[in-house]
C-alpha cells in the first residue's frame, strides 16, 4: 500500500514538473494579450485564491508574525524582478530556449550564490560540474557561431537575469522556518499581487473583451495547473520524501518546455538547445548529488 501511495505521488510529481514545462508556452501565448505585469497579476491573483481551500484541507494555519512578512515583501520584490525577466525573455526570445535555459540555469546560479555567501563549498566535483555546465550554457547561447548579433541579444540577457532572481527568491523562501512553505507561497502570491495592483496594474485598463477562449485556456493551465496544482505537489513532495528525491524530477521541466513548445507553437527542436540542455542537467546533478537511479537494498 506505501509503495502505490508512492508510485502515485511520483506520477502527480510527474505532471507538476510537466505543469512547470508548459509554463513557458502559456507565458508566450499570453504575451499576445497583455504584458508582463497584468499577467503577474492574474496570475498571483488567482492562485492565492485558489490555495486557500488547499491550505484549510492541509489544516496548516494562516497566521503570520511580522520578520516572516517583512520577508514575504523583500521576496516579492525579487520575484516580480523574476517574473518580469521571465515574461520579456519569453516574449521576445522562444518558449523552448527560455524553459530550458532559465530552468537549467537557476540551480547553477543558486550553487553559485550560495557558494559566494560561504554557505557551499567547492570541492572538485563542484569545479568539474560547473565547467560542464558553462559548456551547456555556451552551446545553448550558440557561441560557437562567433555571431555576436544572436549571442548578446536582449532576450537572452532577459534569460540571465531571470535565472538570477529566482535563486534569490529560492534563498530568501528559504529562510522562512516559522510557517509552512505552502502558507509562505500564499502570501507572497497575496503580497504580490498587490504590489502590482499599487504599481502597475490598472485593471480598468485590461482588455477583457479581447480575452478568448485561447486566453483562458492558457490562464488556467498557468494558474490552476502550473502554479497551485504543482507547486502544492511540490511541497508535500518534499514533506513525504525529502528533497533531494524531489528534486531530481526536476530534470522532466526543461524537456517539457522543449516538447511542448513545439507541438503548440511550431517551434524547432533546436540542436544546441537539447544538447546544452542535456549537458547543464549533468551539472545540476552532479552539483546536487542527485541519483536518478537508486540501487535496491540486498
Amino acid at each position: 500500500m506505501l509503495k502505490t501511495n508512492k508510485n502515485i505521488f511520483y506520477i502527480l510529481l510527474f505532471l507538476s514538473m510537466f505543469a512547470w514545462g508548459a509554463s513557458w508556452v502559456n507565458v508566450k501565448v499570453l504575451s499576445e494579450y497583455i504584458n508582463e505585469f497584468q499577467t503577474m497579476f492574474l496570475r498571483f491573483f488567482i492562485t492565492a485564491l485558489t490555495m486557500i481551500p488547499i491550505i484549510i484541507i492541509l489544516k496548516k494555519s494562516f497566521k503570520i508574525d511580522f520578520k516572516t512578512f517583512c520577508l514575504v515583501v523583500i521576496t516579492s520584490i525579487a520575484l516580480i524582478l523574476y517574473m518580469k525577466y521571465f515574461f520579456l525573455g519569453t516574449k521576445y526570445g522562444t518558449a523552448s530556449l527560455a524553459g530550458a535555459f532559465v530552468t537549467t540555469l537557476v540551480p547553477i546560479n543558486t550553487f553559485l550564490i550560495l557558494a559566494l555567501l560561504g554557505k557551499r563549498k567547492i570541492e572538485r566535483k563542484d569545479t568539474i560540474a560547473l565547467i560542464i555546465g558553462a559548456f551547456g550554457v555556451m552551446i545553448m547561447l550558440r557561441i560557437y557561431t562567433f555571431d555576436a548579433s544572436s549571442i548578446f541579444t536582449l532576450h537572452n540577457l532577459y534569460f540571465i537575469l531571470a535565472s538570477i532572481f529566482w535563486p534569490i527568491v529560492t534563498i530568501l523562501s528559504s529562510k522562512s522556518t516559522k510557517i509552512s512553505p505552502v502558507v509562505f507561497t500564499f502570501y507572497l502570491y497575496v503580497v504580490t499581487s498587490i504590489l502590482n495592483l499599487i504599481f502597475f496594474v490598472d485593471i480598468t485598463n485590461l482588455p477583457f473583451n479581447e480575452f478568448d477562449l485561447k486566453f483562458w485556456i492558457n490562464i488556467f493551465t498557468l494558474t490552476i495547473f502550473a502554479s497551485t496544482f504543482a507547486n502544492t505537489i511540490y511541497f508535500l513532495g518534499i514533506e513525504k520524501l525529502g528533497a533531494r528525491e524531489v528534486s531530481s524530477f526536476i530534470f522532466f521541466v526543461p524537456m517539457s518546455a522543449i516538447i511542448l513548445s513545439a507541438v503548440f507553437l511550431k517551434e524547432s527542436i533546436n540542436f544546441s538547445i537539447v544538447i546544452g540542455t542535456i549537458l547543464t542537467l549533468i551539472s545540476i546533478s552532479i552539483l546536487n548529488n542527485i541519483k536518478v537511479r537508486k540501487r535496491k537494498n540486498r
